[in-house]
This record gives structure tokens, C-alpha cells and sequence, in this order.
């Protein structure tokens, strides 16, 4: 087969591709950089004279045209797999809606679904010498998507990073519909949140000296686990290993200060593996082409049955708030959606079940609300309408700029009482006396 031959055959102008697009009809997006620029744009020009069509995708790094048009909600519905700033400003204007899932269903979500998308439109990495375009560092849950679209659509990107992969990193030109040369933009970059604080750094060093030589790693975003990055990237540790749902900058500097092997994986021996990756141009660069790095589809790398299979494993997430039971809420302030499920719980629990493994769920012991109002983050019990990513059953360690606890197995008021104690201590006599409110409380961790 003569595939630069196919690939004329099935070569279209974006406004050829975005014709295809229809009232009522449900269209994929892709996934984080993979989202489409040209076709978005060509479909951005027709909404005008469509109603109620539906998109899916997920981790939005720019504002895509769609979002632009006069009275987005009188045409369109954004539905999220996870949301961030862009999406949530979407939410304020009535078109974007979050869809709970754990992310590692994604896969499996779409191969049944009742409502299969109608139309597949995202950037691929440049075709290569056997008709496979690679989905660049998102293979997540792409495969699964073209596995059920009626009609596939491909915006070829010059800059995709090629990443390779173990499976489903790509897809072959003889399922795809149609080809569009895109516009090639640069890769859209995301930082790591703000600059680490001094709050970010003592949490760091807590983590880091529970942690191995031979360790295997899942960093979540933020300031926390880029600090944490760092301190790896500045210790004695080797032979490190890396499983992750998200690759982040902080593996790529912990990998160049040469403590990632992953010799003592016991599976993917040698390889990095995750989902998706977003950062900076560097890490993108690092991801290109490099045979340490494996892509694999979320449906594995979320699995807890491949997360517990890795013995020492270190699970390092954020969370936005939780209570003296211990539910952890990683998603929402109250009943505004933040982000989204995610991997946590799946990180979480894989981690627990690891031999020698760790999940670490991290954050300051207070905020600064926008009129100089110091917070806590632990409370007596979460905000109303507030999301329990986490359960009171499931969190093992809990670390602020105060301490460090391992809450599995305790009965409420031990796992109360070491809540309290790497509280704020300008809001441990307040936690107390609402600990003894609610009948959790039996004796006094002050001295």
C-alpha cells in the first residue's frame, strides 16, 4: 500500500472537515495539547447555523474558537472529562459541564457507550513510514475514542512530539476519514502553578525521606510536587522508577540528574510510563522520540492492579481541603468544580496495595483568602456540596508544613487527634472543640 497515496486521497481543507459537523451531533476533541486548532476554528464558522451540538475533551490549554462565538450556550454544550480555568469560566456562562468519572475508565467508557462520539477531530504527530500517526503525548484514552467515532478526523501538527509507546499510541491511516494539514502551532506549554513556597519545600522534605532507593513515582501538578521533584533531583537517591497518570517537568530534571533507571520495575523495567504528559517545551523535547519513555493508554497506567504490581510505590497528590475523618477533597471549593477526579482515588488505593508502597496526600495547613483572611484547609467537616475524591477509608499518609501522619487504620479519634496535630496551630483549639462536638474527640493532643 502506497500510503503517501492514501494520505492525498484522504487530505481535506479544515472547513471540508468541519462540514461534517451537525446539530445534535456528539464530537471528540481529543485530549489536553491534542485538542484541534484549524478544524475548531472552520467549526467555530458554522456553529452560527447549528444547535445543541455536544463536545467532549478534557484539560483545555487554550480557549478554543467554539468558546468565542456570540452565545455559546445557544449552540453548543462543553462537556468535561476534567476541567481547569478555561472550563470553568465556560461553566459561569452556562456550556461547560464537568462529567464525573475516575480517569481510568475512560477507555472502557467509550468502547460501551451508548452515545459513541459521532465525530473524532484532534492533532496527531506527522504520519511515518508505515501509515501510523502518533498521538503525540496523550495516548490516555484516544484509541478507545477512534475504536467507536462513525467518522475520525486527524489535524496533522509538524511540532507533535513522537512518543512512543508499549500500545494504543497511535493510530493507522487506513481508519482515519479524513486528513488535515493543521497550522502547526507550538506545542501548547503548561507550567507547574506557582513558584514553590517555603510551605511547598517543608512538605517536600517530609516526602522525600519516606522515600526508597528503587522507589517508583506518580507525581501529581503544582508547587508541592515540583518541590518535591527538585529535592529528589538533589538527593542521594537512585535507580528510581516512574508510573505516573501525568509526566510533569519534574520527572524530566529528576531523570537528567540521572536518578530515574526504573531497573527495579517489576513491570515496564527500564521505561517511564504514563498517560498524558503537559508541561514545557523541555519536557516535550525529552519526550520526543526517546525509547525510556513509554505512552500508554490510561485504562493501564491507572489500573491498580498495575499501580500495586510496582513494589515501593510513591503516590504524591494535592487536595484542596479535608476534614477530621479524614475525607480528602481534591476537586471543588464547596459546590464550584475545580479540576476532577482524575487518578487520585486510583493512585491512592494502587499505592496502598504496592509492596512497600506509600500515597502521600499533601498541602499547606492553611490558604489567604483574596481579603487577607487566613483558612484552613482541615476543617471539621467539609463544605457543603464539597467533593470526597478520597475517603475516610482510604487515606493513608497526610502531610502539611507541620508534620507528617499515617492515618490508615485508625478509629476516628486517633485519626482526629493526628489530623489536628499538623493543623495550623492557630486553629487546633477551634478543630478540637468541634472534634468534641462531634463525639470524635477523647483526649487532648496538646501538652
Amino acid at each position: 500500500m502506497d500510503y503517501n497515496e492514501l494520505f492525498n486521497q484522504k487530505l481535506v481543507s479544515a472547513d471540508e472537515a468541519a462540514n461534517v459537523i451537525t446539530s445534535h451531533s456528539w464530537v471528540d476533541y481529543g485530549w489536553a495539547v491534542n485538542t484541534p486548532v484549524a478544524v475548531d476554528a472552520a467549526i467555530a464558522r458554522r456553529l452560527e447555523n447549528l444547535e445543541d451540538v455536544n463536545f467532549r475533551g478534557g484539560i483545555l490549554m487554550w480557549v478554543p474558537e467554539i468558546f468565542k462565538i456570540d452565545s455559546p450556550a445557544n449552540h453548543i454544550t462543553w462537556n468535561s472529562w476534567h476541567m481547569g480555568g478555561i472550563e470553568r469560566k465556560a461553566v459561569a456562562e452556562g456550556f461547560s459541564f464537568y462529567a464525573p468519572i475516575r480517569y481510568s475508565e475512560l477507555p472502557r467508557y467509550y468502547r460501551e457507550s451508548q452515545t459513541p462520539p459521532d465525530v473524532a477531530i484532534f492533532q496527531v504527530a506527522p504520519m511515518d513510514d508505515h501509515g501510523y500517526f502518533n498521538f503525540g503525548p496523550s495516548a490516555s484514552h484516544l484509541s478507545a475514542v477512534c475504536e467507536r467515532a462513525k467518522t475520525i478526523i486527524v489535524e496533522v501538527n509538524e511540532n507533535m512530539p513522537r512518543c512512543l509507546g508499549g500500545f494504543e499510541e497511535g493510530i493507522h491511516i487506513s481508519k482515519i476519514d479524513m486528513i488535515v494539514k493543521g497550522d502547526n502551532p507550538s506545542i501548547a506549554e503548561m507550567g507547574g502553578g506557582a513558584a514553590a513556597t517555603d510551605v511547598d519545600h517543608a512538605v517536600a522534605k517530609l516526602i522525600v525521606e519516606e522515600i526508597p532507593d528503587g522507589a517508583c513515582l506518580q507525581l501529581g501538578i503544582g508547587g508541592m510536587p515540583n518541590a518535591v521533584g527538585s529535592l529528589i533531583a538533589e538527593s542521594d537517591l537512585k535507580d528510581l522508577g516512574v508510573h505516573t497518570e501525568m509526566y510533569v517537568d519534574a520527572f524530566v530534571d529528576i531523570a537528567k540528574a540521572g536518578k530515574i533507571t526504573g531497573l527495579r520495575k517489576n513491570i515496564d523495567k527500564g521505561r517511564q510510563t504514563y498517560a498524558f504528559g503537559a508541561g514545557t517545551k523541555k519536557l516535550y523535547d525529552y519526550l520526543d522520540n526517546n525509547p525510556e519513555c513509554m505512552s500508554a493508554p490510561v485504562d493501564y497506567t491507572n489500573d491498580i492492579r498495575s499501580i500495586s504490581a510496582l513494589d515501593n510505590f510513591m503516590s504524591i497528590n494535592n487536595a484542596v481541603n479535608l476534614d477530621l475523618f479524614g475525607q480528602v477533597n481534591a476537586e471543588s471549593a464547596g459546590i464550584k468544580n475545580i479540576s476532577g477526579a482524575g487518578g487520585q482515588l486510583d493512585f491512592v488505593l494502587g499505592a496502598y496495595l504496592s509492596k512497600g508502597g506509600k500515597s502521600f496526600i499533601c498541602c499547606s495547613s492553611t490558604f489567604t483568602t483574596k481579603t487577607g483572611e487566613l483558612k484552613s484547609r482541615i476543617l471539621p467537616t467539609l463544605d457543603p456540596g464539597s467533593i470526597v475524591t478520597d475517603t475516610r477509608a482510604n487515606i493513608h499518609y497526610l502531610v502539611t508544613e507541620y508534620g507528617k501522619v499515617n492515618l490508615k487504620g485508625l478509629s476516628t479519634w486517633q485519626k482526629c487527634e493526628a489530623i489536628i496535630s499538623v493543623a495550623h496551630p492557630q486553629f487546633r483549639d477551634e478543630l478540637i472543640k468541634d472534634a468534641e462536638k462531634m463525639h470524635i474527640w477523647k483526649r487532648s493532643n496538646k501538652i
